[in-house]
């Protein structure tokens, strides 16, 4: 597991990111300042683009872009709308603040600061949660502290990538909601996820409509309890389920069968490693 950046951003963000009335330490040409790889956004809202543009042209950039210096030029860290609508405006020149080389620091501090302060899609800011996961080795926890958000609004934005590719491009293209699509969540088979995903649309469903619907799909495809030969794998699969916290499967006998752990996120698999290998 990546070791976890300690320092910088355990004083708040509010001391490394440029606040809308901070003065800017200089100015750089738009074309010297290259994009951040950790920009969690995957698209921009082109009307809400517009207006910003519009403002830029008629007022300039208010708020200066967080950067760091890289070669001659200089690395963005947090304003990728503000750069992309200033060079719509046409302008040579943006304010900038630099901050200094801090390593991985500045990694984790840009995708933090994204995520608190841009409207991301609910799938973007799912994704930057996941990659603070994965490269930084935070927690839900440790992510809910950093950007500001509760424990389970991190857990839940999450599970949204386990959808299946059909849902997710429903909820990219906003003909889902973020509620519509956890609710669909409860149903594991992607067609049958898909095929309710269709239906909430054409019917309209509203959320709770919707956990109606996935109800009695579940009703209508109850999971079907393998024959069990050994009485006493009912006993223990009972226990390991409750120990877990998860669905546990177990199939054949007590001399030859098959245990099955079924897990429904990567916070999940994390959770379930530690239990039954504990923390290394």
């Amino acid at each position: 597991m990546p070791s976890r950046p300690r320092g910088g951003l355990g004083r708040g963000l509010d001391a490394l990111i440029p606040q809308p009335d901070a003065p800017a330490d200089t100015t750089a040409a738009v074309d010297r300042i290259t994009a951040n790889p950790y920009q969690p956004r995957s698209s921009m809202d082109s009307e809400q683009l517009r207006g910003l543009t519009a403002s830029i042209r008629e007022n300039g950039v208010l708020q200066p872009l967080l950067v760091q210096a890289e070669g001659d030029g200089y690395r963005l860290i947090a304003g990728h709308r503000r750069l992309e609508a200033a060079r719509l405006a046409g302008l040579d020149e943006v304010p900038i603040v630099v901050r200094p080389q801090q390593g991985e620091n500045v990694l984790l501090l840009a995708l933090v600061e994204n995520v608190q302060r841009a409207d991301l899609s609910p799938l973007d800011e799912a994704a930057a949660y996941r990659e603070l996961s994965r490269r930084f080795g935070l927690s839900a926890d440790e992510i809910a502290t950093q950007t500001g958000k509760s424990r389970s609004a991190v857990a839940n934005s999450m599970r949204l990538l386990d959808l299946s590719p059909a849902v997710r491009n429903l909820l990219e293209a906003g003909s889902l909601s973020e509620g519509h699509a956890r609710a669909l969540l409860a149903l594991r088979d992607p067609e049958q996820q898909a095929g309710a995903a269709r239906t909430v649309i054409e019917r309209g469903l509203n959320v709770r409509q919707t956990e109606a619907l996935v109800k009695q799909l579940q009703a209508a495809r109850p999971e079907r309890q393998p024959r069990r030969a050994d009485p006493n794998l009912h006993h223990i699969e009972s226990r390991l389920r409750e120990a877990l916290g998860t669905k546990v499967s177990l199939s054949g006998t007590s001399n030859n069968g098959r245990i099955t752990i079924h897990f429904y996120s990567e916070e999940e698999l994390d959770g379930l490693y530690s239990a039954i290998v504990g923390n290394d």
